[in-house]
């Protein structure tokens, strides 16, 4: 019979059940259990960039940027700072607001700072419990990840100092000066991004949410239509005031008790805000390059100006390039890639 391995959690759990029967056995006997905080997985080695520096004309303004720092993702990551520090006419006015999960910042944090030396960033630990156990599961395993979540948080985890902030996704590239959608008017709403109405919203509820008229009063005197939520600038100061965190932790317990909904976090940020928002521009979300969420098959660029390729959907750019049948628009990500391996090595 094949061997299976135990995962720390599992491990865990074998211990604290073997010390119980110690404690409350008549002839218990002490014993002591060392037990190791889960170390990082070995980390891709990027080449160091190139110094990006401001030109004449730049101020002393930041632009705040946050993303999370998942080390399945951390290629992709990567590729995409390099791509915004390359297009940034003030690449030094960025600031890079990173949430990892615990045990893994160091690493992490030397793993960025020898591929942009010059960057200011910095990390902020995300405590998976906060959502651990409000995660219902979804079309796919990826989408249940607690890093998923985090930008539901990233109000509450961010300086106070921080008023306004782009959430990125790790799967896309800036093709344009992202200083353009920072300065966007948000007219007193809460989330900035491009929607897409010509979309089917009824796609993304089940029919449990469609048949409960008290549910479905939530999109009352709206014209709700999708975003996706890997592109937005957020003010967070709103944010804060009108308590959305909380808000949007009520329809993840609506979603454990009824399943309304299949995928992972977007839902929850459709029913609060799709037809709230102010709409951008869509060349700033070139989404769905990585296909559907079951096969990822490869998918063509729509008409129109692109200032960010966005690779949401089941198929990764670095892994299909790297499985050798990468889709044709995989190759408007290769030149971002700074993953350095030894058969890219030898090929260059």
């Amino acid at each position: 019979m094949a061997s299976r391995s135990l995962s720390y959690t599992q491990l865990l759990g074998l211990l604290s059940f073997i010390l119980l029967l110690f404690t409350t056995s008549s002839t218990a006997v002490r014993v002591g259990v060392i037990l190791h905080k889960p170390s990082a997985p070995t980390l891709p080695v990027f080449r160091e960039a190139p110094a990006f520096r401001n030109g004449d004309q730049c101020e002393a303004d930041k632009i705040h940027i946050a993303m999370t720092l998942d080390t399945n993702y951390l290629r992709g990551t990567m590729a995409a700072v390099l791509s915004l520090l390359q297009h940034s006419t003030c690449p030094e006015n960025l600031s890079f607001h990173f949430l990892s999960l615990p045990h893994f910042e160091n690493d992490l944090f030397s793993s960025i700072k020898s591929t942009f030396p010059y960057l200011n960033f910095k990390i902020y630990t995300f405590d998976p419990n906060l959502v651990r156990s409000k995660i219902s599961k979804s079309i796919r395993q990826a989408l249940d990840q607690p890093l998923n979540y985090a930008r539901i948080y990233l109000a509450d985890i961010i300086p106070t100092s921080v008023d306004r902030i782009i959430y990125l996704d790790s799967d896309l590239v800036v093709v344009d000066d992202i200083e353009k959608l920072w300065h966007v008017e948000m007219e007193g709403k809460v989330v900035a991004a491009p929607e897409y109405c010509h979309a089917n919203f009824t796609y993304y509820f089940t029919k449990t949410f469609w048949s409960d008229p008290e549910l479905v009063k939530v999109l009352e005197g709206k014209r709700p239509c999708y975003f996706n939520t890997g592109v937005m600038v957020v003010d967070v100061g709103k944010w804060r005031r009108g308590m959305y965190t909380q808000k949007v932790e009520e329809w993840m317990t609506v979603q454990k008790q009824k399943r309304i909904y299949h995928l992972g976090s977007l839902p929850p940020f459709l029913l609060i805000f799709a037809g709230d928002i102010k709409a951008v521009d869509h060349r700033w979300n070139q989404h769905g390059l990585g296909g559907d969420n079951f096969e990822g098959k490869c998918r063509t660029l729509h008409p129109g100006p692109i200032s960010l390729l966005h690779w949401s959907g089941k198929g990764k750019p670095w892994l299909r390039l790297d499985s050798r049948k990468p889709c044709i628009v995989d190759h408007l990500w290769a030149p971002y890639d700074l993953y350095r391996s030894s058969r890219h090595s030898l090929e260059e």
